[in-house]
């Protein structure tokens, strides 16, 4: 989902669905030019008011506060700039998409260096500050436990990324070298036999050190993180380079160990890439993983 629905005025679009505008009609959709576009949601006691432009680059950023509830970082949008049909085509087209969503995320990324914040996805709107007030008095104690848990914590992502072909070849050549004594001893025939049974066992041995690998490596990792969660997305098939996407995960890492952390990635890279296998971290990001779901009812 782009947009979070809640039942106090938020509406709702899906990628895969039409756009809907929830209890309300076309008539009434164009003469409402406004919404509220919500960020993040961050500690009011951290967050001084914000300078800087909204998603749309056209309306400034704002903070809106509800005491004793976190605050909403936000701004104003046109309405028709994200619901109708015209809204479906452009959220379609990267064109437009791409850089209101690299706005979005700058803004979180901005906000969270003054505060723990709870970030939202891209184009939620709500239709009223007196919706979103609601909104936050519902949820306001889940957010709050959630910014605390969280404070002084930041979400890394590691990616393992494995050359098929490179991996094949290491586990073929260290097979036939730990046989080597036997295989000399043989006939060339039969030696020649015994080594292509080898090479024909190595596919199914590197599916078995591959997971044994991924399980290690994601237990190691996780001594110096507080949660871990796997990531959806990785390809299925290897594309045309041949390199795979054989490991995705999120880390909330508390910033004292980063440097542990950093450190522990390239011990890893240092013992696997020689077989293939290489780990990528990025980071740190805001912590979109580790969300809490935030109960959404439907609009009447």
């Amino acid at each position: 989902m782009y947009w979070v629905n809640n039942s106090r005025g938020a509406w709702s679009v899906s990628r895969r669905t039409p756009l809907r505008l929830n209890g309300f009609g076309e008539q009434q959709m164009e003469t409402m030019q406004k919404a509220l576009y919500v960020f993040c949601f961050a500690r009011s006691n951290y967050l001084r008011e914000l300078e800087g432009a909204g998603v749309d680059r056209r309306h400034p950023l704002s903070v809106f506060r509800r005491f004793p509830n976190p605050c909403a970082v936000l701004s104003e949008v046109h309405l028709e700039d994200f619901c109708g049909e015209a809204a479906e085509l452009r959220m379609r087209d990267l064109a437009w998409v791409g850089p209101r969503a690299l706005q979005h995320e700058a803004v979180v990324e901005h906000v969270m260096r003054h505060s723990p914040v709870l970030p939202v996805r891209f184009g939620t709107l709500f239709s009223s500050q007196e919706r979103l007030a609601e909104f936050l008095d519902k949820h306001g104690a889940v957010i709050s436990e959630f910014l605390e848990r969280i404070a002084d914590q930041e979400e890394w992502s590691v990616r393992g990324l494995l050359d098929r072909r490179q991996a094949g070849h290491a586990l073929t050549s260290a097979s036939l070298a730990a046989q080597q004594a036997q295989l000399a001893a043989l006939p060339p025939g039969r030696r020649y036999f015994a080594e292509q049974q080898i090479r024909a066992g190595t596919e199914k041995e590197l599916s078995l050190w591959l997971e044994e690998t991924r399980w290690q490596v994601t237990r190691n990792l996780m001594e110096q993180a507080s949660d871990y969660c796997e990531c959806p997305g990785a390809p299925r098939e290897p594309p045309e380079s041949g390199i795979e996407v054989v490991l995705n995960c999120a880390y909330l890492l508390p910033k004292s160990a980063t440097v542990a952390f950093q450190a522990r990635i390239d011990e890893l890279n240092t013992q696997h890439a020689p077989n293939g296998l290489v780990f990528q971290l990025s980071g740190p990001w805001p912590p979109y993983r580790f969300v809490p779901p935030l109960s959404m009812g439907v609009a009447r």
